[in-house]
């Protein structure tokens, strides 16, 4: 088997559900697939600054989807969103994509750091603070 058939294979990329509290107490849902290099250097370009915010933005209207997987925004709604909500509901939306963006990247580099387990050294070996941090949070 190729090794990018085995990566491919190892990960899923259906689309997870993300939640959001609404300041009204109501919870805004929409669901995502895992971000791509790809999804991430289109968002990049799309963005006219290196502000942060426009890129985020921009991976808004391309990553959240409904239920049948259809956009819940579109690139005409970025300019609403940027004007029209308050920022903390803005961002709580974007830090659903990229926060499990960061999470999913955290969980690869420390897969990659405690791979070291399987010799009986790294952050991966057992012991008193041994294991990974996927195996200590599922622990406690």
């Amino acid at each position: 088997m190729r090794a990018l058939d085995v990566l491919k294979k190892a990960v899923n990329m259906e689309p997870a559900l993300r939640r959001v509290e609404l300041p009204d107490g109501s919870v805004f849902e929409f669901w995502m697939t895992p971000l791509t290099l790809a999804e991430r250097t289109r968002a990049q370009k799309l963005a006219k600054s290196d502000d942060n915010t426009d890129f985020a933005l921009h991976l808004l209207a391309s990553k959240a989807k409904d239920e049948n997987g259809m956009p819940l925004f579109h690139q005409g709604d970025l300019a609403e969103l940027r004007n029209s909500l308050p920022a903390s509901v803005v961002e709580a939306l974007m830090l659903q994509l990229l926060g499990s963006a960061e999470a999913e990247e955290d969980d690869e580099e420390l897969d990659m750091k405690s791979y070291k387990g399987a010799t009986g050294e790294g952050p991966g070996a057992d012991g008193p603070t041994g294991g990974s941090r996927k195996a200590r949070k599922n622990a406690g």
